[in-house]
């Protein structure tokens, strides 16, 4: 069984602004790369944070059966919240500790319900270090926003 690996980025032109997002899904055995499949897209009017969100979730709704995966990204938001935040949330009703509603809250509860079919490890991966992997992520979003910019 091959070993599958999801490098992931966001990206927006302002804040909010035109965004993209974009993923890098590479089966490896051992250091063989086996297959590789890049993914991306974009919207008019979004925020980072959920360009972030909309790549770790394209990965998961792409994959067509469950799958054991690690998804490597450079956003402490979606590390974070997918890995700690969130069972709270869920306890709190989808509200944080401080009794508001979550942000991005519907992107949230499809990530949720997107990883419970797969076994999934988060990694985080500082970004524009140099990394090979996520600086081709950096790209597929850059390249998902295109068709947005102005």
């Amino acid at each position: 069984m091959p070993d599958l690996y999801a490098y992931t980025d966001g990206a927006c032109s302002g804040n909010p602004g035109p965004g993209g997002w974009g993923a890098l899904l590479i089966a490896r055995d051992g250091d063989k790369v086996l297959k590789e499949r890049e993914l991306c897209g974009g919207e008019a009017d979004t925020t980072n944070n959920r360009m972030e969100l909309l790549a770790a979730i394209h990965v998961l709704e792409t994959l067509e059966r469950p799958s054991a995966l690690t998804i490597i990204t450079d956003s402490a938001y979606v590390k974070n919240g997918v890995t700690s935040w969130i069972h709270g949330w869920k306890r709190n009703g989808w509200c944080t500790s401080n009794k508001k509603p979550v942000k991005n809250v519907e992107l949230w509860q499809r990530i949720d319900e997107a990883q419970a079919r797969h076994d999934v490890t988060w990694e985080w991966v500082k970004g524009h270090a140099g990394h090979p992997e996520n600086e081709r992520a950096d790209e597929l979003a850059r390249r998902g926003m295109e068709p947005f910019k102005p």
